[in-house]
């Protein structure tokens, strides 16, 4: 085989190979303290799936492992060699947000962290490491943080994703020094290197136990006969080729955080942190000639939960009290406040999205800000409120009611959005509710004829008698922007006997759009639009 080739790229590979038990047993109540040797002990665990026909076990814990359990055993077999074994109904949904959840702990190590199967994850931990002290000490705090927080776990790091997940497979605590992975990846078995089940299958037919004798043969052979995937995945695994990992979610423009010795739980610590971070930040974007555009702040808590909260801007942000405000307002605003726990030790405040700034000269003109002063306030009520509660109505080239006007939020909107033009009103009273009802409610109608406006109507389980009625205004849909446009409507301004004046529609021209039947079916609807001021 062809010497490796030095790979810069520096990858941590992590394998909870217990997680569904792990997450079992994290979930029961912690046993009384007591005498030892009075305890009997828990019987072993497993998780079973239903495949063809009969269940089987996906995920064993320690106990059931040293008993002889193997994964892919039946049940039955279990049962008859554990006669008290617990059986948990396999749950991939809980596993998955479980493995999810420490996948963003993970990020207080690096942004780049990507999902590996269902039990494993992948960091790049590229220029990382010296921040933890090496590689050596990052790696052994983050099992250790994860076997406290009660995980079976498995970590190594090499050049590439597919030898530090083999790695994984054949210990914990392997770091392969860069170009040295052919010789570590060797002795491992071949499913270690996680190519599809088949595969593995075909390479034990042919007496290949191990990756070293696979690689041992002539590439153009394997390709022949399991396909160029695979001897893809061996260059991988031996550092002559490499493959991105593809992260949960992009890393952040700028980021800076602030490490405790001992977890702090109070406001009057976390607010202060976040104004410091906020300086270095903005000092940073400063430099670059950026602003931020979207804000988000992480907190990591000393028993491996995160929680974080972000803020849009509709306009890039260059000050730290407009940060400040921001965030103030979105804490008071949390339906669920932050619940520490037993404290954060660490508090990351990022720019997730960051765009290029113009410096503009400030003059006297109390004036001449007030589309800046505007877009404050809408960013003060939109962290508060939320994004998409505060919203602009902009026009549409159209003449179907509904569509007159586009909500958006305002911190979306485009700089010239408040010149689009709005058509003048010129009537008086207006021919047209301000308000509409969306989506319109049906009523039923009374009318001396199909084509009059209605003589009285039920709305809401309320009987209306139309004393005046203007109409009809005929609009029809528009055809040329869809396959099927609907029916013509029939609107009328109708008043009742008590004053209150309505906007009603007629859906379907009488014996055009909408033909009658026999049996009284087939008769135009009756909607309610609006209601006049």
């Amino acid at each position: 085989m062809r010497t490796a080739s030095v790979n810069r790229r520096r990858i941590l590979g992590l394998w909870l190979p217990r997680l569904s038990t792990d997450r079992v047993e994290r979930a029961l109540p912690q046993a009384s303290t007591g005498s030892p040797a009075d305890a009997a002990p828990p019987p072993p665990r497993v998780v079973a799936v239903k495949r063809d026909n009969a269940l089987v076990v996906v995920a064993c814990d320690a106990r059931a492992s040293r008993g002889g359990v193997l994964l892919g055993m039946p049940l039955a077999t279990v049962r008859a060699m554990h006669p008290a074994v617990d059986v948990i109904d396999h749950d991939p949904h809980a596993d998955a947000a479980l493995l999810n959840a420490i996948a963003d702990w993970c990020d207080r190590f690096t942004p780049l962290v990507a999902l590996d199967g269902a039990d494993g994850l992948l960091l790049d931990i590229t220029g990382c490491a010296h921040l933890f002290g090496d590689e050596a000490k990052l790696l052994n705090t983050l099992t250790a943080a994860l076997t406290r927080q009660g995980f079976a776990v498995s970590a190594a790091v090499a050049g590439t994703a597919v030898a530090a997940r083999a790695l994984t497979r054949g210990g914990s605590g392997l770091i392969v020094a860069p170009g040295d992975e052919l010789r570590a990846v060797a002795p491992l078995p071949v499913a270690a290197l996680g190519v599809d089940d088949t595969i593995v299958r075909g390479l034990r037919r042919a007496g290949f136990k191990t990756v070293g004798e696979v690689l041992a043969r002539q590439l153009t052979e394997l390709a022949a006969r399991f396909g160029e995937g695979f001897v893809a995945v061996l260059r991988q695994a031996t550092g002559e080729d490499d493959a991105p990992i593809s992260p949960r979610r992009p890393a952040p423009d700028y980021v800076v955080d602030k490490n405790f010795p001992e977890p702090v739980a109070t406001t009057e610590v976390i607010l202060p942190t976040l104004l410091a971070l906020a300086r270095l930040l903005i000092a940073a974007m400063e430099r670059s000639g950026k602003g931020a555009r979207q804000l988000t702040a992480s907190f990591f808590r000393s028993d491996g939960a995160v929680r974080s909260i972000s803020v849009e801007t509709g306009q890039p942000v260059t000050r730290v009290e407009v940060v400040q405000r921001l965030f103030a307002e979105k804490l008071d605003a949390l339906a669920d406040p932050l619940d520490p726990g037993f404290g954060y030790d660490l508090i990351r405040l990022a720019a997730s999205v960051s765009v290029s700034v113009a410096e503009a000269q400030r003059g006297f003109d109390t004036t001449a800000h007030q589309a800046e002063d505007v877009a404050l306030l809408a960013d003060t009520l939109a962290a508060r409120l939320g994004a998409r509660r505060v919203v602009r109505y902009l026009p549409q080239d159209t003449h179907i009611p509904e569509r007159a006007a586009l909500a958006v939020p305002v911190q979306h909107c485009p700089p010239d959005a408040g010149d689009a033009p709005w058509p003048e009103r010129a009537d008086e009273p207006p021919l047209r509710p301000l308000r509409l009802l969306q989506p319109p409610e049906p009523i039923d109608v009374m009318a001396g004829t199909p084509d009059d406006p209605p003589a009285k109507f039920t709305w809401r389980r309320v009987l209306h008698r139309v004393v005046r009625a203007e109409g009809p205004e005929r609009i029809a849909m528009e055809w040329w922007r869809a396959a099927e446009p609907g029916l013509t409507r029939d609107y009328f301004r109708i008043e009742d006997e008590a004053g209150a004046r309505f906007w009603v529609y007629r859906d379907g021209l009488y014996n055009i759009e909408v033909t009658p039947q026999p049996d009284g079916t087939g008769q135009p609807r009756w909607y309610m639009h609006g209601l006049f001021a």
